[in-house]
C-alpha cells in the first residue's frame, strides 16, 4: 500500500509539469466525473490520498481491475482525470516490516 501510495504521490507532484506542457486533460465537476466512470466504466473509488496543496487524488477501479482511472480534484472541486488504463492490481500490504 505504501509503494501505490508513493506512486500516486509522485503522479500528483507531476500534475502541474503536465498541465503547463499543454496536455489537454478532461476535467469536469467531481460528482458528474465519478458517474461518467460509473455508467461508462462500472469503475468506483478503490484508493485516496490528500496532497501538501489539499488536492485529493482517487483512484477508481471496476469490478477485478479490467480498468481504471486516477483523477485529482482540487480544493475548488474541479476534477480532471490524470490516467487510465487496464489491468489494475492491489498489492498485498506486509504484515511485518524487518528493521532499518
Amino acid at each position: 500500500m505504501f509503494r501505490l501510495f508513493a506512486f500516486l504521490a509522485a503522479l500528483f507532484i507531476a500534475v502541474p509539469a503536465l498541465a503547463q506542457s499543454g496536455q489537454q486533460r478532461a476535467c469536469s465537476n467531481r460528482t458528474e466525473l465519478l458517474k461518467r466512470l460509473g455508467q461508462v466504466y462500472s469503475e468506483d473509488p478503490v484508493a485516496l490520498g490528500i496532497a501538501t496543496n489539499g488536492g485529493m487524488l482517487e483512484v477508481l477501479s471496476s469490478e477485478g481491475g479490467s480498468t481504471w482511472t486516477i483523477i485529482i480534484t482540487m480544493p475548488d472541486g474541479r476534477s480532471c482525470m490524470f490516467a487510465s488504463g487496464e489491468s489494475w492490481q492491489s498489492m498485498p500490504r506486509k504484515t511485518e516490516r524487518a528493521p532499518t
